[in-house]
């Protein structure tokens, strides 16, 4: 490709990847013919997460994590331009542009793609936000859901290891209803970010098959019947019909061209090839070159979501999902995850590193996590004599309960805070080795894990999962993981490729092997992971129902 381009004296093509993670954007410019990476841009989203307020200062009640739609339109306007011209490309160059995003995050929109929110009448009205994917508000409407289905006999309830989440978009979208039926029905379209955004590139409203498949409940072609909706609520027989259907895009594939106002913002040719959305851990799969049955992402940052294609189809209890060609066709795609991780370390270091320590890190040159981490790693394993739950965020998987919170045992008097945080990173990695133990038991193989996402740079938590999976680990050649394979897949829409296998080959990166659990370390972690199971059981399986009395208690004081 490079050498046809050469003598035709016309410069290598490239394509522009964004990711739209929790409180950024971040585009990356890729060339085409080996995903080379050769300019990035990030801008942070000016409103963040709304979790304790609304911007006109409207209270919100607990686990509410809501969004502003201009803060994505800025990632465009701004991180887009700025990464083109890091990259020294000229604009002509770039032939696609491919977009990714975390799921599910839902927002109710007019028919016209008009997010409610900016309506005058609905600025203070919460449900007319964006809900973010750790929106855990609507797990009571979740438990229904459930429930019904598994009363009724659902068969696409199998499809998701037995239960959906409170993150999802029926949950949310039966949320809406009950909490606040004008914005309800004001709502003209319930439209996942991720379809969202290419709208207003391209002008188009194209339903991703990723998130239909893995947040809709979309399973052979079909959604939830009206009867079961109407079970729930009479109001919600019609939400398919009237608010969710849209025809589907496949992965991979073009929604529509760059219009002459996204052009504006970005920088880009009006006209080039807009990919169809995805979501941002499945895109990663190929961008770490993991396109073989068995090959496990981990996409590590605030939360981890763990994807992998497989030539078996199995319930896999508490899973996210089953999607058949939901990664890679041909394939069955998995999905399962964990609710919060780089976030509980993010709490950690705000609510538990004292005046003392940030003293020290600052005269040693460490930020927080740098310098607890350095400390916790000249322990042996269970010198601490700690154990924690990772539930601070709810459970994802296998749980899939986010009414469950965090536990901490052990503690002494002379527990320091290097203890607490390596019980922390342990807990995570306890967390990855509950969801692989759930597949194999399953009869589904996990070959190969490959770590991906900003966590990817701490070592000791890299050591720590390879010595509690007692797997070795490989790592993405990618710090844009995300945006690297949304770009690949814009490749693909745009041509380049005849598909997203063979722009893996040519594109994709990563290196295996790169930590190696020491079978010493293994061992001692075998006992910690007992205890945790034992925790994990007593806690998430209904011996002990402390935490849904507490959250309860909370929302009951909150009222």
């Amino acid at each position: 490709m490079k050498a046809e381009h050469e003598a035709a004296g016309r410069p290598e093509p490239c394509v522009v990847g964004v990711d739209f993670g929790t409180l950024s954007g971040r585009a990356v410019v890729v060339r085409v013919r080996d995903g080379a990476e050769l300019g990035a841009a990030e801008h942070a989203y000016s409103h963040a997460v709304l979790d304790r307020a609304l911007p006109d200062g409207t209270v919100l009640p607990p686990d509410w994590a809501l969004q502003v739609p201009s803060d994505y339109v800025d990632v465009l306007r701004l991180a887009v331009p700025e990464a083109l011209a890091r990259a020294g490309v000229r604009p002509e160059q770039v032939i696609g542009i491919g977009t990714d995003f975390t799921a599910c995050t839902v927002l109710p929109v007019l028919a016209d793609g008009t997010p409610l929110c900016e309506l005058p009448e609905f600025v203070g009205r919460p449900h007319a936000y964006i809900k973010l994917w750790r929106h855990h508000a609507a797990q009571d409407q979740a438990d229904r859901i459930n429930a019904l289905a598994a009363e009724r006999g659902e068969p696409w309830l199998a499809r998701y290891g037995g239960k959906i989440s409170s993150e999802w978009e029926f949950a949310k979208a039966l949320q809406v209803l009950e909490e606040d039926p004008e914005v309800y029905r004001r709502t003209e379209r319930w439209v996942e970010a991720a379809d969202w955004i290419v709208w207003q590139l391209c002008g188009a409203y194209v339903r991703n098959a990723c998130t239909a498949g893995y947040k809709g409940q979309y399973q052979d072609g079909v959604y939830p019947s009206p009867g079961h909706l109407a079970a729930l609520h009479p109001d919600f027989a019609g939400f398919v019909a009237d608010k969710l259907d849209q025809p589907i895009g496949e992965l991979g594939a073009p929604a529509g061209l760059l219009t002459a106002e996204a052009a504006a913002w970005t920088g880009l040719p009006e006209g080039i090839t807009v990919c169809v959305g995805n979501v941002d851990a499945h895109v990663t799969a190929p961008a770490a070159a993991a396109v073989e049955p068995g090959q496990m992402v981990a996409i590590m940052g605030t939360s981890t979501c763990h994807v992998m294609s497989s030539d078996q189809q199995a319930v896999v209890p508490g899973m996210c999902g089953v999607v058949d060609g939901g990664i890679l066709p041909g394939l069955w795609g998995y999905e399962a995850g964990q609710s919060g991780v780089g976030d509980i370390f993010g709490w950690f270091i705000r609510t538990g590193f004292p005046a003392s320590y940030a003293e020290e890190a600052a005269a040693l040159g460490r930020d927080p996590h740098e310098h607890l981490t350095a400390l916790a790693a000249g322990q042996k394993v269970g010198e601490h004599g700690l154990i924690a739950l990772d539930w601070h965020s709810g459970n994802r998987s296998v749980l899939v309960d986010h009414d469950l919170s965090g536990v901490l045992v052990g503690l002494t008097l002379s527990t320091r805070p290097e203890d607490v945080y390596r019980a922390l990173l342990e807990a995570t990695a306890f967390g990855t080795r509950t969801i692989i133990d759930a597949f194999e038991t399953a009869g589904v193989p996990v070959r190969e894990l490959i770590i991906a996402g900003g966590l990817t740079k701490n070592a000791l938590l890299m050591q720590i999962y390879a010595d509690v999976t007692g797997r070795p680990l490989g790592v993405i050649g990618s710090t844009q993981g995300p945006a690297l394979g949304a770009a690949m897949h814009a490749a693909v829409a745009a041509g380049a490729y005849a598909d997203i296998r063979a722009a893996a080959q040519a594109m994709g990166k990563s290196q295996r092997g790169v930590y190696q659990p020491d079978p010493e370390r293994a061992a001692a972690y075998e006992r910690l992971y007992a205890e945790y199971r034992l925790l994990h059981d007593h806690f998430g399986r209904g011996a002990n129902d402390v935490m849904h009395r507490l959250r309860r208690l909370r929302a009951e004081v909150s009222a």
